[in-house]
């Protein structure tokens, strides 16, 4: 499969996050996930982290990206987040409108851990 409409993929909700998988395991790939998600205003990921690398590029709204509860990042439209491979993070929306954002993954399906290492359970297909 070479061209996919974001329209046609499925959309899936967990506590505040919308979420799009656009490309990964169920299309074919076998190293890469790629997801569209927004954030509504004042709602944030569970602080995790993923066995593999991970970059988001924001699109839209204001985001905090928080580090191993120790640092705080401002990033906003035009922003590229890099998170390294098993780093504790946190991504919250903290403007007015939702955070808009495409995140990539080195790998397909990912995997998310709470950071006492307990196995999140994603409601969507990675």
């Amino acid at each position: 499969m070479y061209v996919i409409k974001h329209t046609d993929a499925p959309i899936t909700s967990m506590s505040g996050i919308r979420h799009t998988t656009l490309a990964g395991s169920g299309q074919g790939l076998r190293q890469l996930s790629v997801w569209q998600q927004s954030v509504q205003p004042g709602g944030a990921t569970p602080p995790h982290r993923h066995d593999c690398e991970e970059v988001v590029l924001c699109t839209g709204g204001q985001g905090e990206l928080r580090i191993d509860n120790r640092e705080t990042h401002g990033f906003g439209p035009g922003s590229t987040v890099i998170i390294p491979r098993n780093v504790l993070h946190q991504i919250a929306s903290v403007g007015t409108e939702d955070l808009q954002f495409v995140a990539i993954f080195s790998t397909t399906p990912v995997e998310a851990y709470f950071p006492d290492g307990g196995f999140i359970e994603l409601p969507w297909a990675s």
